[in-house]
């Protein structure tokens, strides 16, 4: 087997390890989750106001 055809971690890019699929290791792992707890990650889009809905609502 190639090791083109390995899939790599989304960490730090070795190859990964079944035992910790999608990642290579525990630490790339908690790497992961770590980033994922203090919002590391997050869909781009537009800031909404936070009474954008309520005032919408007040004037019908």
């Amino acid at each position: 087997m190639s090791t083109a055809s390995i899939p790599k971690c989304p960490m730090c890019g070795k190859p990964r390890s079944a035992e910790h699929a999608p990642f290579c290791s525990t630490r790339c792992r908690d790497r992961d989750l770590v980033k994922w707890l203090d919002d590391g990650y997050a869909i781009p889009a537009e800031p909404v106001h936070p009474f954008a809905d309520s005032e919408r609502d007040d004037a019908v």
